[in-house]
């Protein structure tokens, strides 16, 4: 289905924004993506977030930014299919996840990025290592056994976790990141829920993130 009037403001490394493309994928929802170069905002950007940030999605008139906020927008405006589970007490554990992967996973990431020391880029790396493996363990474990994180139906949680997973290889790639042992149903889960119809069309290979990345700590390295 397309929507008329829906715009998103996304940028092809942004996680976040990477997520929003996902929810309107499973929506069946079909928005004009407009690229934002974050380095040389648009001024026509600036005038619709106060954070500056992608994604921001203009409906008409109006605009709705922060990725989980506009993912629980669609949710709302188009349930059908559901991303988030029926049952309350399951809403509430999606919601933790997903607040968890904002706080903790995507910010420990960040400080990874951009550290300027080995001091610090340690701290980030086992910083992330143990989330990973706080995951490991809590994972899947609330609810019913199934193929997705909250059981046998895929959700924002889902959504949430995936362009971490399918970034993780530029980790690797760049700056020497290792998975910590047991990780095995994580990564299964990943390439389970990477098989997805939406999930592929919104995908890119790891070269590209190799790329595109390394093309930025080269340009940091040298000023």
């Amino acid at each position: 289905m397309k929507a008329p009037g829906i715009e998103l403001y996304s940028a092809p490394l942004c996680p976040f924004a990477h997520r929003t493309r996902l929810t309107l994928a499973e929506k069946g929802l079909v928005a004009r993506v407009i690229d934002v170069d974050l380095r040389n905002k648009p001024t026509e950007f600036a005038a619709l977030t106060p954070t500056g940030e992608v994604p921001v999605l203009k409906v008409g008139d109006d605009c709705v930014w922060d990725c989980a906020v506009i993912d629980e927008f669609l949710e709302q405006v188009t349930p059908e299919p559901p991303l988030l589970p029926a049952e309350p007490v399951h809403r509430a554990r999606a919601r933790a996840w997903i607040r968890f992967a904002d706080r903790r996973l995507y910010a420990d990431t960040k400080r990874l990025l951009v550290a300027a020391d080995p001091d610090a880029r340690g701290a980030a790396m086992a910083a992330v290592r143990e989330n990973l493996r706080f995951m490991q363990h809590h994972a899947f474990a609330a609810v019913d056994a199934g193929p997705y994180w909250m059981g046998e139906r895929i959700t924002l949680v889902d959504l949430t976790f995936v362009p971490w997973f399918e970034q993780s290889p530029m980790l690797e790639g760049l700056l020497g990141f290792t998975w910590p042992s047991g990780s095995e149903r994580l990564r299964g889960w990943y390439d389970y829920v990477a098989r997805r119809p939406a999930v592929e069309a919104e995908s890119r290979p790891a070269e590209f993130y190799l790329h595109e990345y390394g093309k930025l700590m080269r340009n940091r390295a040298a000023h």
